[in-house]
């Protein structure tokens, strides 16, 4: 069920910041080459799959100079407004993964899959540096596979057992404290 809150805030987010992500794209356009926009499958509520939107951050694996300051900043998540207005996320909730993940837990553990996506969560917040996390590990996919996403599973069922409107602000509050 999409939440009417998160469609009418995204509305109205996308509508007020719509000349700045304008830029933002023609920023990520210019410095990786494209069309500003990256796209990819990720796995969504129930495990059903939808296209992400999120702005162009790298070429040819590496992450650009506008592109870091883009990640750093989060903005470069700011095209995933329109996925809240398509319904394939929310505001908050586990951040999307690829196949992989996700789609192949078991047990208890595929609650979460009761969940839309969301843009933040208290595990966005808690690996906000994840990529510089990896970085410093011997074998980062072993300890993303090992240590990380389980560790996000098990917030995420947290959140879905205290999910409430005033449990969303206050996560989207502590999302903004932790950018700035």
């Amino acid at each position: 069920m999409v939440h009417s809150w998160n469609v009418l805030f995204a509305g109205i987010l996308l509508a007020a910041l719509s000349p700045f992500l304008i830029i933002a794209i023609a920023l990520a356009a210019i410095s990786t080459r494209s069309v500003g926009v990256f796209t990819q499958n990720r796995i969504g509520q129930h495990g059903k799959p939808f296209t992400i939107y999120k702005l162009q951050t790298m070429v040819a694996g590496k992450v650009t100079g506008v592109g870091e300051f883009l990640r750093k900043t989060k903005i470069d998540e700011l095209p995933q407004l329109i996925n809240i207005l398509k319904g394939d996320m929310a505001f908050v909730g586990p951040r999307p993964d690829i196949a992989g993940y996700y789609d192949i837990l078991q047990g208890d553990d595929r609650r979460v899959l009761a969940l839309k996506p969301g843009l933040t969560s208290l595990a966005a917040i808690k690996y906000r540096n994840e990529e510089q996390l990896l970085a410093q590990q011997e074998d980062p996919q072993h300890y993303n596979d090992t240590v990380i996403f389980p560790d996000k599973v098990r917030m995420n069922l947290a959140y879905l057992n205290k999910k409430s409107f005033w449990y969303d602000m206050k996560i989207i509050w502590l999302t903004g404290k932790s950018l700035f």
